[in-house]
């Protein structure tokens, strides 16, 4: 299974429904960036992404974007195959 990097923050509703999709997919073990508490990895992920809002998740190496990306992405049925991705 590919790895899931996802910037978050503490108090995101978001944030905890895309981790709530993830592991029901079989995500054991999500790498959390904190950008609330690490002003530089905000600026790292504003970066990485050309966004600002969080969650940002990545699959792999694979940008798949907000909360709202990751619904449509599993409801197209697509999410299981790019998680497995080797």
């Amino acid at each position: 299974m590919q790895s899931v990097t996802m910037y978050t923050t503490a108090v995101c509703p978001y944030c905890v429904q895309a981790k709530r999709i993830l592991k029901a997919k079989g995500v054991e073990d999500i790498e959390e960036i904190r950008i609330d508490t690490n002003p530089a990895e905000r600026a790292n992920m504003m970066e990485r992404t050309g966004r600002r809002t969080v969650p940002q998740i990545f699959v792999g190496t694979t940008h798949v974007g907000g909360c709202d990306d990751l619904v449509a992405l599993d409801g197209r049925g697509e999410l299981v195959a790019l998680l497995m991705q080797a």
